[in-house]
């Protein structure tokens, strides 16, 4: 649902609904698995941009959405079934075309760290399906959000690269 009857009110960072890890997720390892994550990551972001109007009702009314062109998430935790997590959702930076977003999925009750997700969204028009300006109105939003998150640490691992190191 998104919120466009008010001026919203920003936590530093976000932090998303109770998520419950559905049954069919946890493959034969006896975890969640790898592809779930991102479902969780995306609920979350979902969840934060219906708070600055940007959601469902936005895509409708406006014919514009964010989609990902890039994520980079790290498994650090093991989550397994009967777990409820929550994400939290830090604005790092954005420009008129794009977000960049670091979320962090916390075991919902013992609030250890199971993932990360970095990633940047592109502004697009659902018609033509090209990255588009945001409308000034909008600027101001995520504006206001990137002045409350500004203050907020830089999270670890926000720009980390993946390759393998060579050993001597």
């Amino acid at each position: 649902m998104d919120r466009t009857d008010f001026e919203p009110v920003f936590f530093a960072p976000f932090v998303s609904s109770p998520m419950a890890l559905e049954r069919e997720w946890i493959d034969y390892n006896g975890h969640l698995n790898m592809a779930y994550y991102c479902v969780l990551f995306d609920r979350a972001f979902d969840e934060a941009l219906g708070l600055l109007g940007l959601g469902e009702t936005y895509a409708v009314t406006r014919r514009s959405s964010f989609f990902t062109a890039e994520s980079h998430v790290r498994y650090l935790r093991e989550l397994g079934a009967g777990a409820a997590v929550r994400a939290t959702v830090q604005l790092v930076d954005y420009d008129e075309k794009r977000l960049h977003l670091f979320q962090q999925l916390h075991h919902a009750s013992e609030g250890w760290i199971a993932s990360t997700c970095e990633q940047v969204a592109l502004h697009v028009n659902l018609d033509t399906r090209r990255v588009t300006p945001l409308p000034d109105d909008v600027l101001e939003r995520i504006a206001g959000m990137r002045t409350v998150h500004a203050a907020l640490p830089r999270p670890d691992g926000l720009g980390r690269g993946i390759g393998m190191h060579v050993r001597s």
